[in-house]
């Protein structure tokens, strides 16, 4: 079975999908300006279109992992992540403390996700 790349870059590609099953890269914001909230939506404004260009949506997320760089900030995060995800669909989902790569980030998300 062939893996579809999607925006390859020299380092990463932004998702791959294989066998009706998709995976993105970790998620962060473009804005590092924003607090934990907006860098929150930002990231699921991401991840909402990278699974619409591989034929998914929100409802069919199989797994998501967050990394936070300060759990402080979890309570906030979690708010926005509640009014995003799909009713009656909340995936399996596990949420860390992390030093990321970059100070300026406070959210990382990593998705797997079934085609609809």
């Amino acid at each position: 079975m062939a893996i579809q790349r999607f925006h390859p870059g020299k380092t990463l590609s932004e998702m791959a999908l294989h066998n009706g099953t998709l995976y993105l890269a970790g998620q962060v914001a473009e804005d590092t300006a924003q607090d934990i909230a907006g860098q929150t939506r930002e990231v699921l404004g991401h991840i909402d279109r990278l699974l619409g260009e591989g034929g998914s949506d929100k409802a069919h997320i199989l797994m998501c992992q967050i990394y936070l760089a300060d759990l402080a900030n979890f309570d906030a995060m979690n708010a926005v992540w509640n009014e995003w995800v799909a009713p009656g669909n909340a995936p399996p989902r596990a949420t860390v403390e992390a030093r990321l790569a970059r100070s300026e980030w406070l959210v990382e998300m990593v998705v797997t996700a079934a085609q609809k």
